[in-house]
């Protein structure tokens, strides 16, 4: 007995350690991501996040003036010491220094010694430049000032949440229903019709594109709200009522007989008794459908178009990454806004999570 607890305990140890492994790898770029958020822009465009912390870092103690006629394609000597151009380019250690070119045209040598140090200058400007619309002034590595345009975030957030939460509930809710019928009514074509939902789930949703988007131009619900709802309704319904199908039908039989027998409606049955025992698989599935359609960018520049009156994170965060694919202060602000929800979301919903994944998975 002592022998298998201490087997158990290490098992346990083991598997404790590779969750916290996991766990890192996943928290690490994240923690980075929001760090990298908050800081100037020419500590991001120069430094890693890292950097907060306290770290032995080369700090300029002094600079050296070299004659102006210095021949930069000859060996250059630097405190009777000979370099190369490419080695002052890159830092070359001697005596415990660093000497590395503050400004090869003033032919300026920096030279450097290791000290603690640690960057610790935050700034909420990258935000206020995401989210709204005005000009920002932003200042770049070698000290000079650059004005730019604010993307205006701030409005894509509001249109991804006007587009996310309906195209959530609408499909959750159709498919809840559907879900209930197949597993308990009895109704001439249920099998086939059901076989048909199940066989939608492998045919790839770009093959309908096209032909929707004609049959949209022709209703003229191309660009509205309510056609990509309708679209993200008929792409998340085949998987959503596959998912219930497997909750509802675990609900033991004898509770519906007894709701029939006490005049219980259909009505009354979905929405007193399966609703209720359905609420962690619901939960599940609202987490999935949410995270696909925030995230979506194929179906929302399709059906929905790319003017900034109705422009989603998705296609803002691309244009950004297009139009400003070096200004990573920028990016990382815009991508830590576009988690937030999601983020919201999932830890609201999670302790439902693992409950309603294993809903389907065990019978009786």
């Amino acid at each position: 007995m002592r022998r298998n607890r201490k087997v158990r305990r290490k098992g346990n140890k083991l598997v404790n350690f590779v969750l916290a492994v996991i766990c890192a790898i996943w928290l690490i770029p994240t923690v980075g991501l929001l760090i990298s958020s908050f800081r100037p822009a020419a500590d991001i465009l120069s430094t890693g996040w890292w950097t907060i912390f306290p770290h032995r870092d080369w700090k300029t103690v002094e600079t050296i003036e070299l004659p102006r006629e210095t021949d930069l394609r000859q060996p250059i000597e630097v405190r009777g010491k000979t370099f190369s151009d490419d080695e002052l380019r890159a830092g070359v250690e001697t005596d415990g220094q660093r000497l590395i070119w503050e400004n090869r045209r003033a032919r300026t040598v920096n030279v450097q010694e290791k000290e603690w140090t640690s960057t610790l200058r935050f700034t909420l400007q990258n935000y206020e430049t995401v989210l709204g619309g005005k000009t920002y002034k932003i200042t770049l590595p070698d000290g000079s000032t650059k004005t730019e345009q604010g993307s205006g975030m701030g409005r894509s957030f509001w249109n991804t949440i006007a587009v996310a939460v309906p195209s959530t509930i609408i499909p959750v809710f159709i498919a809840s229903f559907a879900a209930y019928a197949f597993a308990w009514l009895r109704f001439p074509g249920r099998k086939i019709m059901f076989v048909v939902i199940v066989a939608l789930l492998v045919v790839p949703l770009q093959v309908a594109l096209i032909p929707i988007l004609r049959d949209y131009t022709a209703l003229g619900l191309n660009g509205t709200y309510f056609g990509i709802w309708l679209a993200h309704t008929a792409f998340g319904l085949p998987l959503i009522t596959y998912f219930m199908y497997n909750a509802v039908r675990q609900i033991p039989r004898d509770l519906f007989e007894s709701a029939y027998m006490d005049g219980a409606t259909n009505f009354t049955t979905f929405s007193r008794l399966v609703l209720p025992l359905t609420v962690p698989s619901l939960a599940s599935i609202c987490i999935f459908q949410f995270l696909w359609v925030w995230n979506d960018y194929l179906v929302a520049l399709i059906f929905l178009g790319s003017l900034p009156d109705v422009q989603v994170l998705s296609m803002n965060i691309a244009n950004l990454t297009g139009s400003r694919g070096n200004d990573w202060h920028l990016l990382t602000a815009a991508a830590f806004v576009s988690m937030l929800m999601p983020l919201a979301v999932f830890f609201t919903l999670q302790r439902y999570f693992v409950r309603g994944l294993m809903g389907g998975s065990v019978k009786g």
